[in-house]
């Protein structure tokens, strides 16, 4: 499976640079951690966006 994993510029702020990672497979969004990347969690584009919606409207801001 040849998937190109990306991650934001800020992760080399991350203790030890691990971080999030997304892919787009097979019209899925993929997420996983760098530092566990066999765990893999799928979900589609519409739930990514909603999710990235309110973590832009700061609806997450007090779990950072």
């Amino acid at each position: 499976m040849d998937i190109h994993w990306r991650k934001s510029s800020k992760s080399a702020d991350a203790d030890g640079d691990n971080c999030l990672e997304l892919a787009v497979h097979g019209g899925e969004i993929l997420l996983r951690e760098s530092d566990n990347p066999d765990v893999v969690i799928h979900t589609s584009r519409s739930k990514l966006r909603a999710f990235l919606g309110g973590a832009k409207e700061g609806e997450f801001d007090d779990l950072a």
